[in-house]
């Protein structure tokens, strides 16, 4: 169901979802609301069977500046442990689930729970005007995704710097540790995305949605059995019209047509 929004701007146009963080005064500083507001759009993106890719990004000059401060210093624990519900647990459980892939376009700086929205997604394209980091040692508070995650993705001793020096780090340099799929100009960074998001959107929906989930929870599995789990989502799939229309156009030398079973 279309629901109507405050601080995010929803929109759907052909295969792609977009979804805008909407608080440019405040370079899309996190709320509650907003938490709860994006949650609430990754599922309407999910429920739609148009949508075949989710693209996320900042309004302004900003990706996401992290927790909106003004509101948290003044915050129960009881509130923030709901804020944490919403941006850590609920929103990772979603993107896991959603079955499509996002893409975080940065198009501007993204600091310490902003980094948990993007790094929440499953392709980063950066406007080389960004940059990233995490803030949250410098005011006392716990970086609390980012150091189960970085470790991860750039190894033991880069992830503490990261998390302990609360220092920025270039895109550029981002991109060199694995933390961004590319680094764009500026002016390029929509067009880029946007052809990342064509190229997805031209896969088979059974495909992309059961790779994604044969990914994520390969990820949690010890590797043995992760193995075995993706080769039995792949038998599950082998058995799909869609894989079926696919075999088949590439030997009769045509494009495939998607019917998503």
């Amino acid at each position: 169901m279309k629901q109507n929004f405050k601080t995010i701007i929803y929109k759907r146009e052909g295969n792609f979802a977009r979804i805008t963080l909407n608080r440019p005064e405040v370079r899309n500083a996190i709320s509650i609301e907003m938490g709860v507001e994006l949650n609430a759009a990754l599922n309407q993106a999910k429920a739609d069977e148009n949508v075949r890719v989710v693209i996320l990004r900042g309004a302004g000059s900003a990706f996401c500046a992290g927790m909106d401060l003004k509101w948290a210093h003044t915050a129960t624990v009881l509130e923030y442990r709901k804020w944490m519900e919403t941006l850590y647990w609920e929103l990772t459980d979603i993107m896991c689930g959603l079955g499509k892939p996002t893409i975080a376009a940065l198009n501007g700086p993204a600091l310490a729970a902003g980094c948990t929205i993007a790094f929440s997604c499953d392709m980063i394209i950066a406007s080389d005007k960004a940059y990233i980091g995490y803030p949250e040692i410098n005011i006392g508070l716990l970086s609390a995704k980012h150091i189960i995650l970085l470790p991860r993705i750039v190894g033991r001793l880069k992830a503490f710097e990261l998390v302990i020096t609360g220092e920025p780090l270039s895109v550029q340099e981002a991109e060199r540790m694995g933390l961004v799929n590319k680094v764009v100009p500026h002016d390029k960074l929509e067009e880029v995305v946007d052809e990342l998001a064509s190229k997805v959107a031209a896969k088979s929906p059974l495909a992309v949605k059961l790779t994604k989930e044969a990914f994520y929870r390969g990820l949690d599995m010890e590797f043995r059995k992760a193995i075995a789990d993706a080769g039995d989502i792949a038998c599950v799939l082998f058995n799909f019209e869609d894989t079926r229309e696919g075999m088949r156009s590439f030997v009769e030398k045509r494009a495939p047509v998607w019917k998503g079973r």
